[in-house]
């Protein structure tokens, strides 16, 4: 569902997708083509019990931060290894060497969000308005 300030797309559970084949990664949600996001990159992850990122990486511009929300892992940066669980967030500036393992039991669920380091000019202190609007909800 698109509207002219937004754009809507059901993804169904975290535990769905491993099988989605879509994208060109098992697990790996990409929301950037999908909901026409202009300033960032958007996944939804799920990696099964066991399952790791079998090389390390970085980024030319972009910054990456990781939210667990689920399962249990560890998440390494620059050889220090973290470990990591629902409610760990991890910032990772573009150059830090990273990879990622589920040492838990059960899958390991994160969304990964990606944007262009030291793009950000206004958060929401400085750029969020509030309309002088009641609110309504249609029952």
């Amino acid at each position: 569902m698109n509207g002219t300030n937004f754009s809507v797309v059901e993804a169904g559970s975290f535990s769905g997708l491993l099988s989605m084949t879509k994208d060109p990664v098992p697990g790996k949600y990409f929301l950037k083509d999908r909901l026409g996001l202009t300033g960032m990159e958007v996944s939804l992850n799920q990696l099964p019990e066991g399952g790791f990122i079998p090389f390390y990486h970085t980024h030319r511009e972009n910054e990456e931060l990781y939210l667990f929300i689920g399962g249990q892992g560890q998440f390494q940066v620059d050889g220090q290894i973290l470990e990591v669980k629902e409610g760990t967030a991890v910032r990772v500036a573009p150059k830090g060497e990273r990879t990622l393992r589920n040492n838990g039991t059960g899958d390991l669920y994160f969304i990964v969000i990606q944007v262009q380091e030291g793009s950000l000019r206004q958060w929401v202190e400085t750029d969020g308005v509030i309309l002088d609007k009641p609110v309504t909800w249609q029952e």
